[in-house]
């Protein structure tokens, strides 16, 4: 294993961790997922030119943009939150209630 994929797969496990272990502020979660999105677009574009084929280069394209609508309705959210509940804790965020 080249040691640009062990970096890369060590960032994505670490930013999975991070988002399992750190669940305090909204934010940090979402900077723990574009963590993850972020590897796996780099880690996408490399097997992609690896592999020659025309077939795949859209793919991180995909990923990418995917990546960008995620991270806008994510600040969103946290905006939205933040207005209503005065906080971005999770711990005070009840998703239950309407």
């Amino acid at each position: 294993m080249s040691p640009t994929i062990f970096t890369l797969m060590a960032a994505f496990i670490m930013s999975s961790i991070g988002l399992m272990l750190h669940r305090t502020h909204f934010l940090s979660t979402l900077i723990c997922l574009e963590g993850m999105m972020l590897s796996l677009f780099i880690i996408i574009s490399i097997w992609s030119n690896q592999l020659m084929s025309t077939s795949i280069f859209p793919l991180p394209m995909f990923l990418l943009t995917f990546s960008a609508c995620e991270a806008s309705a994510g600040l969103a959210l946290m905006v939205a939150a933040t207005r209503t509940h005065g906080t971005d804790h999770l711990k005070n965020l009840n998703l239950l209630q309407c």
